[in-house]
């Protein structure tokens, strides 16, 4: 294929070596603030790949508050740059600053919430990232990159670390203030806006802001469904400047990217630095079509072009109503395409060779009229003498301001009403004057089978040998092999048969750990369920897999529950929803951030040959068959039916619940009878105890004193559950604080054998003691340490002396905040539960340390750092097995 015109010159300076000193300007200077969606990771490719002379990349940071999760996210950019050789390009990514409610924005804000929610913490609602699907092509796909992230990246040596990772303010300071520099922002826009109103000393070093984002005179075709579609396709948004397609009934102007934060998106375009703009108007006219995608895939020479294309098949395979090549575009990729080429042509009217450009007046809608108004739904003005942030009270900014999908303000016959984050073309002072990319350029080669000149310049320059990819994952080592390890218990009789419900928080991975070292004559696990619906987002379900391989156990399934708690899905578009009771989580320290990572510690596990993948068939809902079909990841009920089908006559299951009860309440509601499989339910979670000193543990919800997070999560689901028939064992805060002391388990870990898994567990819980007494957003480190009491007491009840008492307990699950997750006794009309109350602490800090330091059952592999170890070697043999687990390994 023919190399295109504008990036002769660095072809030219990469092969044939020409000076530096030649070339009359230095080169220009890259920040980019992405949101890491698959498009993101194609501009991310495409400028790497450019000759550093002229395009270098100079740090990355991450937008959080949209399509993806920090914790993954981050790993997979530095997974990115190690593969690409660029260890030394910085990433930056949250931030635990606070914005006053005065307005003083304090050092490094983490950007978490949009700036008209932010506050004094990191947790807080979710009005705009609603319009963000969860599942089907939203955060879960995009944190796993449809699951191909672990599968083809390279892992590096940087990793995410709590309180040692770079946060995004510290990069973008450290970055503009070194020289002059060009933004590109390809996410919303929080984390810039926030940098642009803390640092105007720094204002002048940057050059020029290019946005991907908006639709200004677009007519988008995004998510427009034929005639005889599903009934799953839901958006019908064709004529509209929009492309938000899970929320067009409430809004149709708005684009995802500034729709994520629309008064962020504002302080930028009115910042008076010159900004060019990429909208729908031109990223419409650059459909993927099916030549285009035709010649990618005979065309994938590099790593990183193989990676890309990976991504673009798996995104055409699941897309919905298999309605990929009319309604995907080139969006980032084709922003990072203009912008390189306007920077080499050094055109002040932004010539390029991609697209036509125009100027434009325009400004970003923040609020709809009438303006001056007070309906509670405008933090900046709502109960404030002062506006927030200094603005005009009766300004453009006082209006109403969009609260969610469903705003009952927004919503008007079939077409929404609400303007928040339209890129709106205006006349007069009110806009700015903006560069607008208006439509893609046509191939000048007509004989190509390419009918844009973006996509032979995209495939050439994925294609350069120059500054290629060094390997991917299974390249990395010589001798990598996929191995699954299964148990060998031979004669051995099986005890109780346990199914473990986790939500994936700090204890819950050292609960697992805890029941699969159990004797298997005691506890025979026979499947995990996951609730995405608590202290970690759904993608962590990879580590759940890593601590199975780890462990020697790659044969229990794993099924992954419902993203929302029960009537939080919106009734018209499931994939999307309320996060009235998850957004009490917070998003940086402590919360998501390190949950997703298992407090910087995934990365030390074991990589498993299974993972989550968006792989799927026709048969399961996919619109096509994706490659790897039978890969597909199973679903929670899925693997409960298949456990309880498989289950021998008589024998029943014992249910350990350690999240929110979200998918125990969900198989209650499908009907099955569940008192001729079920034993009983240990329920770790609810608060009994209503002393004036023995309050909840819903920190971030002060009216809500006595509620524990797990009942509060999903109130309906623990009502549900805990009024229903079964045999329930509460296990709940009041017992677990009883053996919650770090010194205590700490002390009896460091006596017991040193076996991987204690070795592990050890290291997990020093770094929560750490961050507990190093940082104020860790005091709540102790909830992770209590839940551990609900596996032990599964499995060694018998050692502890428990005491329990029955008691006729009742959840509320009113819709109120203040009350909803309490746990009251009713004598009434109160269930019967039996409820544990006292243990004999030291026995059980004992029992815990000592089967940990066990070596039956103990890890077959410790760590990734083995694992390496292990694929560097030529193997010795072709197979053997492991006396200490009883583990055949098949290598």
């Amino acid at each position: 294929m023919r190399l295109h015109r504008v990036f002769v010159w660095f072809l030219l300076i990469s092969v044939i070596g020409l000076e530096i000193s030649e070339i009359e300007a230095l080169p220009k200077r890259i920040l980019v603030d992405t949101d890491v969606v698959t498009d993101d990771i194609f501009a991310l490719l495409y400028l790497l790949k450019l000759n550093r002379s002229l395009i270098d990349l100079k740090a990355v940071t991450i937008s959080t508050n949209t399509w993806t999760d920090g914790g993954h996210s981050v790993n997979q950019v530095y997974d990115i740059l190690y593969m690409m050789d660029r260890d030394d390009i910085p990433v930056g990514v949250g931030g635990e600053g606070v914005i006053l409610p005065n307005g003083t924005i304090l050092p490094d804000v983490g950007g978490y919430l949009p700036l008209i929610d932010q506050g004094i913490s990191t947790f807080g609602d979710c009005r705009y990232r609603q319009a963000i699907p969860l599942v089907l092509g939203g955060r879960l796909d995009t944190d796993t990159n449809y699951g191909l992230r672990r599968g083809f990246l390279p892992q590096g040596f940087r990793k995410y670390s709590p309180l040692h990772q770079p946060t995004t303010q510290q990069v973008m300071i450290d970055t503009i203030s070194k020289g002059p520099t060009t933004i590109f922002l390809i996410g919303t826009h929080t984390n810039f806006a926030i940098f642009l109103m803390s640092n105007p000393q720094l204002k002048k070093n940057i050059e020029h802001i290019y946005v991907m984002g908006g639709g200004v005179r677009s007519k988008n075709p995004t998510g427009c469904c034929p005639k005889n579609a599903s009934s799953s396709c839901k958006p019908q948004q064709c004529g509209y400047p929009g492309n938000l397609y899970t929320g067009y009934t409430s809004n149709p102007y708005a684009e995802f990217n500034i729709f994520g934060d629309p008064f962020a998106a504002y302080q930028v375009f009115h910042s008076g630095i010159p900004v060019t703009l990429v909208p729908l108007d031109a990223t419409n006219t650059i459909p993927i079509n099916e030549k285009f995608f035709d010649s990618f895939e005979h065309n994938q020479h590099t790593y990183e072009a193989q990676y890309a294309f990976q991504s673009l098949k798996i995104n055409r395979d699941t897309w919905f109503d298999d309605q990929f090549y009319t309604s995907y575009f080139m969006w980032d990729s084709f922003t990072s395409g203009i912008a390189s080429s306007i920077m080499h042509n050094s055109n002040a009217n932004g010539e390029n060779e991609f697209a036509e450009m125009e100027y434009m007046n325009v400004t970003v809608v923040t609020s709809n009229a009438p303006y001056g108004i007070s309906d509670g739904s405008n933090p900046l003005f709502s109960g404030r003498a002062t506006p927030k942030f200094d603005l005009q009270k009766d300004g453009v900014h006082s209006g109403h301001v969009q609260m969610g999908l469903r705003d009952p303000f927004c919503i008007a016959n079939e077409i929404g009403k609400c303007q928040d984050g339209y890129t709106k073309e205006v006349t007069g002072v009110d806009g700015a004057g903006v560069l607008v990319a208006t439509k893609a350029k046509a191939n000048r080669d007509t004989s190509s089978l390419l009918d844009r000149e973006f996509f032979v310049s995209f495939l050439d320059v994925l294609n350069l040998p120059q500054h290629t990819g060094r390997f991917n994952f299974t390249t990395q080592f010589p001798y990598y092999k996929e191995v699954f390890y299964k148990p060998d218990f031979g004669s051995r009789k099986l005890g109780k048969s346990v199914v473990f419900d986790m939500d994936m928080s700090a204890g819950d991975f050292i609960s697992l750990i805890y029941l699969l070292k159990a004797p298997v004559e005691v506890i025979n696990l026979k499947g995990i369920l996951v609730s995405a619906t608590g202290w970690a987002n759904a993608a962590t379900i990879d580590i759940i897999y890593d601590i199975l391989h780890m462990m020697g156990r790659d044969d229990i399934p794993v099924g992954i529950g419902d993203v929302f708690a029960l009537g939080q899905p919106n009734p018209s578009f499931s994939i999307v929803g309320d996060c009235k009771y998850v957004k009490a989580i917070p998003q940086g320290s402590g919360g998501h951030l390190d949950a997703d990572t298992l407090y910087g510690f995934s990365r030390d596990l074991p990589r498993s040959p299974r993972r989550y993948t968006a792989e799927n068939s026709v048969k399961y809902g996919a619109p096509r068959d994706t490659e790897h079909p039978e890969l597909r990841q199973p679903l929670a009920l899925e693997v409960w039916q298949s456990i309880s089908n498989s289950m021998d006559p008589g024998s029943k299951i014992t249910i350990l619940a350690n999240g929110p009860l979200t998918n125990l309440a969900q198989i209650i509601l499908s009907k099955e009878n569940l008192s001729l499989v079920v034993e009983n339910v240990y329920v770790v979670g609810g608060h009994t105890s209503y002393g004036t000193k023995d309050r909840g543990n819903l920190f971030s919800v002060p009216s809500n004193e006595y509620a524990e997070f797990n009942m509060f999560l999903d109130p309906i689901a623990a009502k549900t559950v805990l009024e229903s028939e079964l045999d329930i064992t509460l296990i709940p805060l009041n017992a677990q604080r009883q053996v919650s002391s770090y010194p205590d388990i700490l002390k009896r870990l460091q006596l017991t054998e040193k076996t991987p898994e204690a070795v592990f567990t050890y290291r997990l819980l020093s770094r929560l003691y750490h961050l507990q007494q190093k940082h104020h957003r860790y005091h709540h480190m102790d909830t992770f340490l209590g839940e551990i009491l609900g596996a032990v007491i599964l499995a060694s009840d018998q050692h502890l002396n428990p005491a329990y008492q029955v008691k006729p307990v009742k959840v509320l699950a009113t819709g109120n905040l203040s009350e909803d997750g309490q746990i009251v006794i009713d004598e009434k009309h109160g269930k019967f539960v039996k409820v544990l109350e006292t243990l004999n602490e030291q026995r059980y800090y004992g029992e815990f340390a000592n089967l940990l330091g066990e070596k039956m059952q103990s890890a077959v592999i410790g760590s990734f750092r083995e694992q390496k170890k292990m694929w560097s070697t030529r193997p010795a043999y072709k197979s053997y097995v492991s006396e200490s687990s009883g583990c055949a390994m098949d290598v």
